[in-house]
Formats: C-alpha cells, structure tokens, sequence
C-alpha cells in the first residue's frame, strides 16, 4: 500500500495504492493561474499569497479515486516563459493529459494557444492520443473579460479538446476539470496500458531495490 510518510510517499513491498498512474501537464502563458489551479487542486482552497512564477518545471502528486479507479497523479507545471521551451519540452514524453491554460481577461493568453502551444504539443506529445483540456482561468473576474465562453468552446471543438471555464480562486469547476480529464483519460485503452505499465514498473524497480538492500545487509 501507498503510506505517507514527513509528507513522502513510500511504496511498500506489496505493491502500491493505486491501479494506474497518469502524467498530466499544465501548458500555457506566464500569468494565467496555473500554479493556482494545481494547488487549488491539491490543497482544496487557494493560496493565500499568489505563488511566486514558476521557473522551469515543478508538479504535485495527488493519489484519488475516479470512475471507480484509484489513480496517482503527476502533475506537471510549465513555466510558461518561452525561454524555457527547450528545457520543458523533455516533460511532454509520456503525458497521458494536457490541459492548456489561459487568462479569460487577456487575450494575448487566448491568441498563444495557437501561436505557441498548440504547436508545442504537435511537436513535442509522445502520446497520439494524449487527451487534451483547454481551460479559461479567472471566471471570478467575469466583468474584466476579454474571451467569450464562445471563443473558447469553438478553439476546444476546433481542435479536439474538452473545456471549462473556472476559477482557481473560488474554486469554480477545479476539481472537475482534473476528473473530466481524468475520466476521458480512463476511456481510451491505450493510455490505461500505458498508466498500468507505469505502476508495474514503478512496483518491480523498488522490488529490486529492497532485495539489493536485503543482499547487502545479510
């Protein structure tokens, strides 16, 4: 089973707590809220400061059931400064999701998704059939807003993705953005060979390392 340890997880000799492991990626714009949306997620309320920038790569693990399935997930949060597109592009290989992110109250973060990420995923995804969410952040300012509802549903019908709109402040809609991915996710065999690898892998590597420790203790 999966026990929590000092805040770590530890796997233990009988396998881990979860059936499936999925990697799933937070891609878009500096600013648009996706540090708060992972930690909306994780922690269940939103930060009380504004996370400082994420510089480079940082992701959060969260071990929960969905559609019946207990699931690990890795959570993956880009920068989204485009002078870390080099370094991050490593963190697109095996993503079973990508949820693509922007500010409802700027444009600019609209208009990249085609002009940066989207063409991102097209190089970089590793996964034919990675499922893809688009997500409009900051709803809570709805009177500020620069993207209708309808933009953003006709970019996700356009290039095949789910949506919601949200807010990572009050929590509008987080957690069913993470479980509409999650549970799209579950639908699509290839991807839960790939997330039940993952786990077998995970279970026989620490297998080898608990007996290489046994050896060199006896």
């Amino acid at each position: 089973m999966m026990e929590t340890k000092g805040g770590k997880m530890m796997m233990s000799y009988k396998g881990c707590g979860y059936e499936y492991s999925f990697k799933i990626l937070l891609i878009g714009d500096s600013g648009v809220g996706k540090s708060s949306l992972l930690l909306s997620f994780i922690s269940h309320h939103y930060p009380l400061q504004n996370p400082s920038p994420t510089i480079g790569v940082d992701f959060k693990i969260r071990v929960l059931t969905i559609g019946g399935k207990r699931l690990k997930l890795t959570i993956w949060d880009t920068g989204g400064q485009e002078r870390f597109g080099t370094l991050i592009s490593s963190y697109y290989r095996g993503a079973h999701g990508i949820i693509l992110v922007y500010d409802v109250t700027r444009r600019d973060t609209f208009t990249n998704l085609s002009k940066i990420w989207r063409k991102e995923i097209e190089r970089y995804s590793t996964n034919p059939e990675c499922i893809k969410m688009l997500v409009g952040n900051k709803v809570d300012r709805d009177n500020e807003r620069a993207v209708s509802r309808e933009e953003g549903m006709a970019f996700a019908q356009k290039h095949k993705c789910l949506f919601l709109e949200c807010s990572a402040k009050t929590r509008e809609n987080v957690p069913q953005c993470f479980r509409d991915l999650t549970l799209k996710i579950l639908e699509v065999p290839s991807l839960l060979e790939k997330g039940s690898n993952v786990v077998k892998n995970q279970i026989l590597k620490q297998k080898e390392i608990d007996e290489n420790k046994s050896k060199c203790c006896s």
